[in-house]
């Protein structure tokens, strides 16, 4: 509907005028959209770029299209890559699954064009390497492709959130109700040694208590001692109150450094028993209630339907339980 105004003419008369209506925001264009979702999901213009067969300046320029479209910034450019601003982070949200249902719909997806695209598969890279990865080479000679990503459960579950993996393994259970979860194994943990220091302290830590570690060197995993402070609450019913002699962000790190002889630590069962076994390891301490985490197969919600997702999935799930 048209509106009338009064309009004062050079004489001095006046008369009354139409207004042109209000100009409409212009739809977003979908090209663009998917082209935003490949940056956001790949984290760089140069990998969106290759998802697309398109060049990475058509993929910046296009950024930028929606970018002034819909009057926001959508990354904050790094030296190397991007981060999604808190509006990219909204958007994705909101049109990542329609999105994704109408490629497929239309023939654009990835089983559509007869090709069945990887799995993208995330988790601790101790699990990943130790028990994960060798279940799975039976589905990758099968034709199964994996991307893998490792790293701290709650970046994981946010790029998993995201879009950026199909899978994770989270080592504890994700908060909400956005992402379904199962559990898929349980660490039981161990206090351990190399044999030179089991001999000298000869069976003391179960007589007289874990204080005769005092002058044992610690090595964990952080600074915070995550998994011994957990160790020493559930079994000895007391706070670990030490500095740790050596830190190493990766638990396979910790087991070697042990196994030289460096100290002292606490371990999944799962990642020293073959030096349990072979006598290169020793456990300093039995339980009958050793504390115990569970790990959980974590799954994004409104995957695309991709067979090989659910074939990685089932199959972890079926061995899990033997681990």
């Amino acid at each position: 509907m048209l509106l009338l105004v009064k309009h004062r003419n050079p004489d001095g008369s006046e008369e009354a005028v139409p207004t042109p209506p209000p100009a409409r925001s212009s739809p977003l264009d979908l090209n663009l959209v998917r082209t935003f979702l490949a940056v956001y999901r790949s984290g760089s213009f140069t990998a969106a770029g290759q998802l697309l067969g398109i060049s990475q300046p058509t993929v910046t320029t296009q950024v930028r299209t929606l970018e002034r479209q819909a009057g926001r910034e959508l990354f904050a450019r790094l030296p190397r890559g991007v981060a999604p601003t808190e509006y990219a982070h909204d958007l994705a949200a909101r049109v990542m699954d329609p999105l994704d249902a109408l490629l497929a719909a239309t023939g654009h997806g990835p089983a559509a064009e007869g090709a069945t695209a990887p799995v993208h598969l995330a988790g601790p890279a101790e699990l990943l390497c130790t028990r994960i990865l060798p279940a799975l080479a039976p589905l990758v000679a099968d034709g199964v492709q994996l991307r893998v990503a490792t790293g701290l459960t709650e970046p994981l579950l946010d790029e998993l959130r995201a879009g950026r993996h199909d899978l994770a393994i989270a080592t504890s259970r994700p908060r909400g109700r956005t992402l379904t979860s199962v559990p898929l194994l349980d660490e039981e943990f161990v206090l351990v040694a190399a044999p030179a220091w089991a001999e000298r302290l000869d069976g003391r830590v179960t007589t007289e208590g874990p204080g005769v570690l005092h002058t044992v060197p610690l090595v964990t995993y952080a600074e915070d001692l995550p998994i011994a402070r957990r160790y020493w609450r559930h079994v000895f019913d007391r706070r670990l109150n030490r500095r740790a002699a050596v830190t190493v962000p990766d638990l396979r790190g910790v087991l070697a450094a042990v196994a030289a002889g460096a100290g002292f630590t606490v371990l999944p069962r799962y990642l020293c028993q073959d030096e349990l076994a072979a006598g290169t390891l020793v456990a300093l301490h039995e339980t009958d209630d050793p504390p115990i985490n569970t790990a959980y197969l974590v799954q994004r919600p409104g995957v695309p339907d991709n067979p090989h997702t659910t074939r990685v999935r089932d199959h972890l799930l079926h061995l899990g339980p033997t681990w």
